[in-house]
């Protein structure tokens, strides 16, 4: 049977705090560049689009009458 004071040694170890606060951390990071990217993605797609056009129209310029 489990003894007062082991029991209360067992809930104020915090031996593995340092790995569960790093894994929150972690998350939360990955939370937010995922949410950061999600945000820029249609912008990041408008400029490589405009550079591609820009570089198709000097590659294959328009005819001229």
């Amino acid at each position: 049977m489990i003894t007062r004071n082991k029991l209360i040694s067992f809930f104020k170890d915090e031996s593995g705090a340092t790995a569960i606060e790093y894994g929150l951390i972690a998350a939360l990071v990955s939370v937010a560049a995922i949410g950061a990217l999600g945000l820029m993605g249609d912008s990041l797609e408008a400029i490589f689009t405009n550079v591609s056009n820009t570089l198709d129209t000097a590659v294959n310029p328009p005819a001229t009458e």
